[in-house]
């Protein structure tokens, strides 16, 4: 068995997976509680939450946007905000790589994590697989 990762780093892809209980939602609901059960620390960027809040408030409302943002703390995700360090990396990912901007700061905090496992399901991450340990979906 795999060692565990140091933390689990949540992009929008296995968030939207999971509050819109998709197939790999059950999956993210896991990685969850082993999380809770093994003192593993749950991470995204503010960047990120954003990308949820803003998918949520146009497809069913600003209201059930942010009540899943207060679900998803309360499920113990930190948000990390965006600063210099974090914006470089994900500058950096984005001049060399065709991913989202948003993506790009999912991947750069993994990097600043290292020992982390970056959960996605989206492809666009396999362009930084060698730089970023991913825990993939399907």
């Amino acid at each position: 068995m795999p060692a565990r990762p140091k933390a689990y780093i949540l992009d929008s892809w296995s968030i939207m997976a999971f509050l819109e209980d998709e197939p790999a939602g059950e999956t993210v609901g896991n990685i969850i509680a082993d999380a809770h059960e093994n003192g593993i620390p749950l991470m995204m960027t503010t960047v990120n939450a954003g990308e949820v809040w803003y998918i949520l408030a146009r497809e069913v409302s600003e209201t059930a946007a942010d009540q899943s943002i207060k679900d998803l703390l309360e499920l113990g995700v930190h948000f990390h905000d965006a600063d210099w360090k974090l914006a470089n990396q994900a500058a950096r990912f984005k001049a060399i790589k065709k991913m989202s901007f948003a993506d790009c700061f999912a991947a750069a905090l993994a990097v600043h994590h290292k020992g982390s496992a970056l959960v996605t399901g989206d492809k666009e991450f396999k362009q930084v697989e060698e730089s970023v340990k991913i825990q993939w979906l399907s």
